[in-house]
C-alpha cells in the first residue's frame, strides 16, 4: 500500500526556509509571492496489513515534530 504523509508547520511557527525561499523568488523577479511555508512530502509504500495506529505512530515517533509540525496521510 503507498501512503503520501505531508508534513506542514503549524500556524504561528516561524518558517525561515520558506522566507529564504520568498526573498530568493523576489530576487529572481517573481513579486507576487505574499508568503512561502516550506514543508516535507514523504512517500510510504508498506504491507497491505499495516494498520491506521502503526502509521500514525511512525508519523508521530520520526516522521513530524508534533510540537510545531502537523501532518496528513494520503492513500494512493
Amino acid at each position: 500500500m503507498k501512503l503520501r504523509v505531508i508534513v506542514t508547520l503549524k500556524n504561528g511557527v516561524l518558517d525561515p526556509q520558506g522566507k529564504a525561499i520568498q526573498h530568493a523568488l523576489a530576487g529572481l523577479g517573481f513579486d507576487g509571492v505574499e508568503d512561502v511555508r516550506a514543508g516535507k512530502i514523504f512517500e510510504l509504500e508498506v504491507a497491505e496489513g499495516t494498520s491506521d495506529a502503526a502509521i500514525e505512530e511512525m508519523c508521530r515517533k520520526l516522521l513530524a515534530n508534533t510540537v510545531i509540525e502537523n501532518y496528513r496521510i494520503e492513500r494512493a
